[in-house]
């Protein structure tokens, strides 16, 4: 049982299912918002408390709460998948809270209880049911989209005694449009995401404006996203703007850049090492120098890289690019086999279509 009750208040004019249903036959991604929303605060002295859904609409916030000023703030991110069954399910609901706890203790905000957390979901789930794509759509999901932020009116660096969760959710097609195909990389070696002792493995908005500049040098030359290094000598591989990395070698190994502090402990990527050994593959954390990559790929060590998180699930890395330089693709047109391979996998479990041995589905309806 969830810790904190929510008050039910559903809209009277929900969006006409004509509507519904042509943002539904093309969602995009994050684009248009579903009928409801959960909300809760918290309060020095009295924790938790005014749990409510109601209709999806503005914030009202003061103009001097610490979030616009001093940036305290956490997200998390995960999807509802429609089922064969007609059932609603999400993926791995538990390490989502924890991550946010995680990320709570680091931004010195307060701690969700895991059973409320959940409880949220399920909530506003169904509630916006209607909104989750039938199981026959292909990769269409429900993202659903948890924040917590620092909404005390006050202009000062302290903790705030009063912060506010949400939960609101968006029908999502896949990330990356006309299908899947392998990305091309930037080496951002001029600007980092997260430093030691920062705040890079918690999931926070400051991460992803810090990645935004690297982005764009990354589109500038023509490449699709970029890669980011450890930001005190530039040489070894962290992330993405927003998914992790990992590398299939010739000799078996699944590898990927270990957890230092300054990269985020993806859902996703903690799944993909534990399917590892489904693939006959021997999973390996550890720094990775980027020249590693570089001669890997040249030479036929590294046979595939692939990227992967919840909004892309996995994704094959093409073409390696930097100033004055680029590796060659092992990926092919549409990805290798072990890329491929762990994508069906994952997918299968999350949309009812595999057997989920590891128990990592919950169902939310």
């Amino acid at each position: 049982m969830s810790s904190l009750t929510f008050n039910i208040q559903r809209r009277l004019d929900p969006t006409a299912e004509s509507v519904r249903s042509g943002i539904l036959a093309d969602p995009g991604f994050g684009l248009h918002m579903t009928d409801h929303m959960v909300t809760a605060t918290w309060t020095k002295g009295e924790g938790w408390h005014s749990g409510q859904l109601t209709a999806f609409g503005p914030i009202q916030i003061s103009p001097a709460a610490a979030v616009l000023h001093y940036a305290q703030e956490i997200f998390e991110g995960l999807k509802a998948y429609r089922h064969p069954d007609g059932s609603v399910w999400t993926f791995r609901p538990e390490a989502n809270a924890e991550r946010l706890n995680s990320s709570a203790r680091r931004m010195v905000l307060p701690e969700l209880p895991v059973e409320t957390f959940i409880e949220s979901l399920r909530i506003l789930v169904e509630a916006d049911e209607a909104w989750v794509p039938a199981a026959d759509q292909g990769e269409k999901s429900l993202y659903l989209r948890p924040f917590m932020y620092a909404s005390a009116a006050f202009l000062g660096l302290r903790p705030s005694d009063e912060v506010r969760y949400s939960v609101i959710a968006s029908p999502a097609a896949p990330i990356f449009t006309g299908g899947l195909r392998p990305v091309t990389l930037w080496i951002s070696e001029h600007f980092a995401r997260a430093g030691s002792g920062g705040t890079g493995a918690a999931k926070c908005g400051g991460n992803y404006a810090s990645a935004l500049a690297g982005q764009i040098e990354g589109g500038q030359n023509g490449c699709d996203q970029a890669v980011f290094l450890d930001s005190a000598t530039h040489t070894f591989v962290d992330e993405l703007g927003g998914m992790n990395v990992f590398f299939v070698t010739k000799d078996g190994r699944l590898i990927t850049p270990e957890l230092t502090g300054t990269i985020l402990p993806g859902i996703t990527r903690m799944s993909v090492l534990q399917l590892a050994k489904e693939f006959d593959l021997e999973p390996e954390e550890r720094a990775i120098p980027v020249q590693e990559w570089k001669d890997g790929v040249a030479s036929g060590d590294i046979l595939e890289v692939f990227a992967c998180g919840t909004a892309a699930i996995v994704t094959p890395i093409g073409e390696l690019r930097w100033d004055g330089g680029s590796a060659p693709s092992t990926a092919g047109e549409h990805g290798g086999p072990v890329t491929n391979g762990i994508r069906e996998r994952l997918l299968g479990i999350q949309k009812g279509t595999s057997e989920d041995t590891y128990g990592w589905m919950h169902r939310l309806v």
